[in-house]
This record gives C-alpha cells, sequence and structure tokens, in this order.
C-alpha cells in the first residue's frame, strides 16, 4: 500500500483531534488528548496550535480544550432553525411513525416557546396546527421541558391557567420541573386545554445545553392509551440520537 502523503495525514490528525474535542462533551486536558489520540506530545501539541488559530478549539479556565468560537458563530447565523428543522425531520418523522401523533419541534425564544415544525397526526381528531400558535408555556410539556433544562427563564408573577388542571402557581411549577429532570420528559394533560395531551423531551446542543424540545400531542384519551412512560422513553431515546448528530455526546448530559 502506498504511503499515505504528509499532508493528508495531518488533516486527518488534525480531524481526529478535534472530533474528540467536540463529542467528549466535556472539556479535555492536553494529557487526555496524547493518551486517547496514541500521538507524540509535540504533534499533539502542533496540531492543537493550529485548531486553536482557526478557532475551532479553545482553552477554558483550566487550560483543557472545548469546541471553539466558529461552533457558536455557525450556531447563532439567521439560518441556524432552518438547519436544525431540516436536520430534525427525520427523526421527527420516525416519531410521528411510532406514535402516529401530531409531532412538534420547539425552541426557546426570550421567554416563549416557538413552535417551528410539525408532523400531523395520522387521525383526524386532535389533529391541529401548532407552528406559530402562542400559548402559555407554563401549561405545555415543551415549556416544561425547555424550563426544567434551563433554556426558558421561569415565569414571575401570577400564571395564567387555561383549565383547572393548569399549573397554580410558581412553587407548583417548580416540584413538577424536578420530576421533569428525575425522568428526563414531561408531561401535560388537560393542562393548556381540556381533552388534550402531550409528553415532551429535550434535544441536547453540542456542550450538553437543551436547545429545542420535541413532542408527541393528541386527545388525552390517546395519549394515555398509548402510555404516557412509553411516550417519553420513546422520546428519549429518538432525540438523543438527534443531540448526537449536534454534537452532543449524550453521556455526559448537563442538568
Amino acid at each position: 500500500m502506498p504511503a499515505q502523503p504528509l499532508g493528508s495525514q495531518a488533516v486527518d490528525r488534525a480531524s481526529a483531534l478535534l472530533a474528540l474535542v467536540v463529542e467528549s462533551g466535556t472539556p479535555r486536558t492536553f494529557t487526555s488528548l496524547v493518551a486517547e489520540l496514541g500521538l507524540a506530545k509535540s504533534t499533539t501539541s502542533r496540531l492543537l496550535h493550529a485548531l486553536e488559530r482557526s478557532r475551532l478549539v479553545q482553552r477554558d479556565q483550566s487550560g483543557a480544550f472545548r469546541p471553539g468560537a466558529l461552533f457558536s458563530i455557525y450556531a447563532a447565523r439567521p439560518n441556524a432553525l432552518h438547519d436544525l428543522v431540516e436536520l430534525a425531520r427525520p427523526t421527527l418523522d420516525r416519531i410521528g411513525e411510532l406514535t402516529e401523533e401530531t409531532v412538534n419541534l420547539s425552541v426557546p425564544r426570550g421567554r416563549e416557546v416557538v413552535q417551528i415544525a410539525q408532523i400531523d397526526s395520522r387521525y383526524l381528531l386532535g389533529s391541529t396546527n401548532w407552528v406559530g400558535v402562542d400559548v402559555p408555556a407554563h401549561c405545555t410539556a415543551l415549556g416544561k421541558v425547555l424550563y426544567a433544562f434551563g433554556a426558558l427563564p421561569l415565569p414571575s408573577g401570577q400564571l395564567e391557567r387555561p383549565t383547572p388542571h393548569s399549573p397554580v402557581d410558581r412553587a407548583q411549577l417548580e416540584h413538577v420541573l424536578v420530576e421533569v429532570r428525575s425522568r428526563g420528559w414531561a408531561v401535560s394533560l388537560d393542562e393548556l386545554e381540556v381533552g388534550l395531551g402531550a409528553v415532551a423531551a429535550p434535544v441536547r446542543g453540542i456542550h450538553g445545553d437543551v436547545v429545542a424540545a420535541v413532542s408527541v400531542s393528541g386527545p388525552t384519551t390517546r395519549i394515555n392509551d398509548h402510555g404516557i412512560t412509553r411516550l417519553g422513553d420513546v422520546l428519549v431515546g429518538e432525540l438523543r440520537r438527534l443531540s448526537t448528530q449536534l454534537g452532543h455526546h449524550c453521556d455526559r448530559e448537563a442538568v
């Protein structure tokens, strides 16, 4: 087999090093990178300096390496939401096929939950287009997920109560959010509208922070028939794979 060109070898090594930093989920020390890649210290140091100059990696206060500023710039560009929708579409379709219910992708914006994509239910009953609809976040499974994992600031003042099942106050909401963090998904039954139920779970970004949430919703009776825990498990499993595509290392989830 012909020898690999030196330039190509350097690119391969730099790519492997960058992938290791990005996929680790937590900052990596120089020593751990050398040990895992099996490269000489001098080679690893030279490659890291090149990646730093290109803003592909950066050091934290302890000197450990984490993904650089270019990743944040890429994530913040104007068409980032469009890219998120396109990347998430196969996952949303798969969840829709598994549940046959309405599937929504939402992101936090200020103090609101913005629904940016939807897969319609296969049933006529309960098939509603929620994209762009403004609803009180604390009454929704999507909102609870974003509150629970710090993606959305908690509401202040008196909570709006669309139904008798809606959260009474912030103290009750905070108690619910503890449960959401513990099990990894949220549920809303008759809280936004009597007869409407939903289960939601988080989508995590490169640093483990929650950047979006996905829900399955439909008539409360059907949501109960599916099994709330089963729906939660389906969402968590599918969204872990989506989070991995966004660069998150699911073994190290932030809370």
